[in-house]
């Protein structure tokens, strides 16, 4: 993806992947794809359905969501596994060239959405201990509190809710 080369997620294959990592590292993509992007959280933000925007997307979660919102760091880990699931389902599954991204926040909930122009509906299916695949609906399911799909005249967003304290 044009202008982020070298900002790619920790494989986790080697030692030294992991050294490197750091929460100002992470940090520190995160502000570059704000840059690149813009801020979910102020606008839908559009991403190429590609595989490598997953990321991206997991980038601006990230940063919106504990830095900006200065929420737990839990919630940050669920919620941005959930954004990946759903990029990857978009991604995989609707055939299109761009998704958005679009992060909420309201008074004791945040929303994640992401809108693609297909019109065919997740399915969330029974999950078996040696599948690979097909996670995941079945993890939004069980980490967010409430999770939905709105069809739009021309595509869908899927979307997820989880319950935050406000302080």
């Amino acid at each position: 993806m044009a202008g982020l080369d070298g900002i790619d997620q920790p494989r986790g294959q080697s030692r030294a992947d992991a050294a490197r990592w750091s929460p100002a590292v992470e940090d520190e993509q995160g502000l570059r794809a704000l840059e690149l992007f813009g801020n979910p959280a102020e606008a839908e933000v559009p991403l190429p359905s590609r595989p490598e925007s997953a990321a991206t997307a997991r980038r601006l979660a990230q940063i919106v969501i504990l830095r900006h919102w200065g929420l737990t760091p839990k919630l940050t880990e669920d919620a941005v596994l959930l954004v990946s699931e759903l990029v990857g389902n978009a991604v995989r599954h609707t055939g299109a060239r761009v998704f958005g991204l679009r992060l909420r926040r309201r008074r004791g909930w945040v929303r994640v959405e992401v809108r693609d122009p297909s019109r065919g509906l997740p399915c969330l299916m029974p999950v078996q201990a040696m599948d690979i695949s097909g996670r995941g609906l079945f993890l939004v399911d069980k980490l967010a509190d409430r999770w939905g799909v709105d069809l739009l005249p021309r595509g869908k967003t899927t979307w997820f809710e989880m319950r935050v304290s406000d302080r």
